[in-house]
């Protein structure tokens, strides 16, 4: 596992034939996630999808809210010059 600043990389999983993937081990003993937990998926861009446990998605938003502030500061900041 490589981590990034407070994230995790927890390796590779495959798209199977029914369009299931597999959580990798070390993550769902990471993230205590379970049989039957259930997950958001979020599409971010064209190419890329995020799992949030559904009992995080508070804090999720929260996080979102907080990087929406930052990028918005940075466009003020140069809009204004």
């Amino acid at each position: 596992m490589e981590e990034m600043q407070n994230q995790k990389f927890y390796g590779t999983t495959t798209l199977g034939e029914k369009g299931q993937v597999v959580v990798p081990a070390e993550a769902r003993t990471s993230m205590k996630l379970g049989k039957g937990e259930k997950l958001l998926v979020f599409g971010m861009g064209e190419d890329m999808l995020i799992l949030s446990k559904i009992s995080n998605l508070e804090k999720f938003a929260s996080h979102l809210a907080k990087k929406m502030e930052v990028i918005q500061n940075i466009i003020d900041k140069t809009t204004k010059n």
